[in-house]
């Protein structure tokens, strides 16, 4: 019978591996989860991971309240009692057990919790004005936080993003908040250039025109003016983002873009160009910059959009070039522009992917202790030697390839969530070619499969903020729609 049972659960798991839709990974997810036993563990209330009666108050408070309609508790008892990750209730060992979700009272907990703000939202209250409830939800929403996507580098291997965010977006799990860096930065602009509308287009359409690799020369390349042609990067860049500014990508789609670029000059630092750092500059123009490999591209003249709307270039001294080099994740300014409590990370560099650490989020046993151990010495000693020779070395050459080891190797890489491909030769024979359909469709689809374990995580870790968001975007427009006004007619 534990034969039979065994063969069972490794047909599902080979199942699971080759689902071409989460409809189909979710149900064959839930019933490993029922086979394995971890369906009854959900259910037990008792747990070490995380506060059982911590939460289990808050979860009575709020259902009392609103059983009884008593609108100043309710109010009273959101505002002082939403706190991101409440009770240790994102632990990562929660999401390591169960394919499918987390412990139930958990999950009942932040139903009860988006009720309540839905509740609160919708209903005409004299204790809470329409404006006043705008600025409630405002402050419960800055003081929550907010999600973020990071859209690492990875040339042509880039495109994985697309299956990440078409897992999110299917789910409305996407955060309004993306940064990308080199080719992380094309996704992280056309997500950003968008509609829901058009989004939702762009991540089902079978039919891509994606062509941004042309090669120059052997001769272009070693004079400094890279093997690759920078108009048709920029060519390609414009049909599939167009041509906004942040601000206007901003106005247009509700969505905050971040994209990384490092400096070519001396005297300069790292910038990540924003709707709040550079709200004129033209969005294709920062992909171009943070797509151009030193070496592969020329370093790149970012433009802006003037006060006539035309198109010029942005301190003009200045050049720029691979977002990657210096911030593939900018982690901390997020934090400071944007309140970010909890980052996702679509990692596809690789030359970081083959030394992630755990990226299933099972746990790991003893026996890969040693090769956990080895990875991180390697990585801490290759950025050791590399910090001594940009600083000591007599060739400028080295100083210079060290610098850039260094500032590669001193990087983190990794998010909150992190979600990576598994790298095959194959994959890296595409690398720096134009991908085929063939390619595209497969490599969107490994993103979306390697996405799907990830979700019951960041569903817990995202939900209230994404929907504070949506509350709070709802009653800005009911504010400025007029009230209807009354006419009186006079009897004839």
């Amino acid at each position: 019978m534990a034969v039979s049972q065994d063969r069972k659960i490794a047909r599902l798991e080979q199942q699971l591996a080759e689902a071409t839709s989460y409809e189909q990974w979710h149900e064959i997810a839930l019933e490993l989860d029922y086979l394995t036993g971890q369906a009854e563990w959900k259910q037990e209330l008792e747990s070490d991971l995380y506060n059982v009666p911590l939460i289990l108050d808050r979860y009575n408070e709020l259902r009392d309240a609103l059983e009884r309609r008593d609108h100043a508790r309710l109010i009273r008892s959101l505002r002082e009692g939403l706190h991101h990750d409440l009770g240790n209730i994102g632990n990562p060992a929660l999401f390591a057990r169960s394919r499918v979700g987390t412990k139930l009272l958990i999950e009942n907990y932040l139903d009860i919790v988006c009720h309540a703000i839905r509740y609160v939202a919708a209903t005409d209250m004299p204790e809470l004005p329409l404006q006043e409830k705008l600025d409630y939800f405002k402050d419960i929403a800055l003081a929550f936080g907010s999600p973020a996507l990071l859209l690492s580098g990875g040339a042509t291997l880039g495109l994985f993003h697309i299956g990440v965010v078409k897992a999110l977006w299917e789910r409305r799990l996407l955060p309004r908040v993306i940064a990308g860096s080199s080719a992380g930065s094309i996704m992280a602009a056309m997500i950003g250039t968008r509609t829901d509308a058009e989004l939702d287009e762009l991540l089902h359409s079978d039919h891509h025109e994606f062509q941004p690799w042309r090669w120059k020369g052997l001769l272009s390349g070693i004079a400094g003016k890279g093997f690759m042609d920078n108009r048709q990067l920029e060519r390609c860049l414009r049909e599939n983002i167009g041509e906004y500014t942040f601000l206007e990508a901003w106005e247009r789609s509700g969505r905050g873009i971040n994209i990384s670029v490092s400096p070519v000059h001396e005297h300069q630092r790292e910038r990540l160009l924003s709707g709040y750092t550079s709200p004129y500059l033209m969005v294709w123009s920062a992909s171009l910059a943070s797509c151009a490999v030193p070496g592969i591209f020329a370093p790149v003249k970012l433009m802006k959009k003037d006060e006539l709307g035309r198109i010029v270039p942005y301190q003009p001294r200045l050049r720029w070039v691979d977002g990657s080099v210096v911030s593939d994740l900018p982690i901390d300014r997020l934090r400071h522009l944007y309140d970010v409590n909890f980052t996702i990370v679509s990692q596809t560099n690789p030359h970081v992917v083959p030394f992630l650490h755990n990226r299933s989020g099972k746990k790991q046993g003893v026996t890969s202790l040693p090769y956990r151990l080895l990875k991180k010495e390697l990585r801490f000693h290759g950025a050791e030697l590399a910090n001594y020779l940009r600083q000591h070395s007599d060739n400028e050459l080295v100083r210079q390839v060290a610098g850039q080891a260094y500032t590669i190797l001193a990087q983190r890489y990794s998010g909150d969530v992190t979600i990576a491909p598994r790298y095959t030769l194959h994959h890296y024979r595409h690398m720096l070619s134009n991908p085929t359909p063939e390619f595209l469709q497969r490599i969107t689809l490994e993103g979306e499969r390697a996405t799907w374990p990830h979700l019951s995580r960041i569903r817990i870790h995202s939900r209230i903020s994404l929907l504070l968001s949506q509350v709070v975007n709802d009653l800005k427009k009911r504010l400025k729609t007029p009230a209807p006004v009354l006419k009186v007619v006079s009897g004839q």
